[in-house]
């Protein structure tokens, strides 16, 4: 009885060691919404292959970029790139994760999914208040043979600051001057009308509720949620439906190893199968790792995301990053993140 006792102990003891262990690995994220989907599909197939965890807090770009400054995660998400003088200021570094797109999506009856067709000014328009009824000679124009509703439009836009939210203004800003001079591009915008709602996940519940609406998701929510998105004009004049590669079409114009701190944004690309509202989410972390274990568990955990993830988020509709690119980011990862005493931790 004694032994067996001891036995169990001895189980036990190694357990809590295990868990203890695990615990220290786990790593804490926070930021956009964009990427939660693939983000938490990762994170549950990375605790499979390492037994370590990643806790990430899908609270919207602007408030994981004020947690990672304020060191209370080990990294921060933003859909709006930094630029490079507010990422020097900040010590820190800042790498591309995962593309995907932004949609806009409506609540009408007798509209089928990807059936209205919409461009970058008439959307704008309706943001900025202009545009008020769904049978507005704009949108018809648009539309012909289509029967539009004569109702109210109800638009919902992101109440907190959101990399999302960047990616929809810089883009109706670039199609729409009025736009970019009464509202313009930003995380946090004042808005000239409408219903706020907190998260992709707020936007999509408001515009599922709300009849007459039209609001803005990436496209792995309005795909989840079986909401009824619209077609876009891009900037070559084709009217598209947002799928992968419409996606990858926007992407393949951008230069990685140009651009400083990655900075890239792929709104309103040129090319016939550009989607014009691509995005990309980007990785925020300090240079100097002041706990180099989190920190190289961070760059782990993206790494495994690189080399096993593709298939994971091709499935969830957004676009993996090509291998050219995890390459320059590695070898940037070499480079840039140094732990206390200045040592390179990858």
């Amino acid at each position: 009885m004694r032994m067996k006792q001891l036995l169990a102990t001895l189980i036990i003891g190694t357990s809590a060691a295990f868990a203890g262990n695990a615990m220290a690995a786990d790593i804490t994220g926070a930021g956009a919404t964009f990427p939660y989907p693939i983000y938490a599909k990762w994170a549950e197939m990375y605790k499979k292959a390492t037994g370590n965890g990643l806790n990430y807090q899908s609270v919207g770009s602007g408030a994981g970029i004020k947690q990672i400054k304020a060191k209370t995660v080990e990294f921060g998400a933003s859909d709006m790139p930094l630029p490079a003088e507010e990422l020097n200021q900040a010590g820190l570094f800042q790498f591309p994760a995962i593309m995907g797109g932004v949609v806009t999506v409506v609540n009408l009856d007798g509209i089928a999914p990807g059936q209205l067709k919409l461009t970058g000014p008439v959307v704008a328009d309706i943001y900025l208040g202009k545009i008020t009824k769904w049978n507005d000679q704009a949108i018809a124009a648009l539309n012909p043979g289509v029967r539009l509703p004569a109702e109210d439009i109800t638009v919902v836009h992101r109440a907190d600051s959101s990399g999302t939210s960047f990616l929809f203004t810089d883009y109706l800003s670039k199609t729409n001057p009025e736009f970019k001079a009464k509202i313009g591009a930003g995380t946090a915008v004042k808005w000239a009308t409408g219903v706020g709602g907190k998260g992709n996940d707020g936007v999509a519940a408001n515009v599922q509720r709300i009849k007459g609406s039209i609001g803005y998701v990436e496209w792995a929510y309005a795909k989840k949620n079986k909401m009824s998105h619209t077609q876009l004009k891009n900037r070559d004049g084709a009217f598209l439906q947002p799928d992968d590669d419409a996606f990858k079409a926007a992407a393949a114009n951008a230069d990685w190893a140009k651009t400083p701190g990655f900075s890239v944004v792929l709104t309103d690309q040129p090319g016939k199968a550009a989607w014009p509202i691509t995005g990309v989410s980007y990785i925020l972390v300090h240079k100097v790792q002041e706990d180099a274990a989190k920190g190289k568990e961070v760059l782990k955990f993206f790494d495994y995301a690189f080399k096993s993830g593709d298939a994971a988020a091709t499935e969830l509709d957004y676009v993996p990053m090509p291998d050219s690119v995890t390459k320059l980011v590695q070898d940037a990862w070499k480079a840039n993140m140094k732990d206390a005493s200045g040592k390179a931790i990858w």
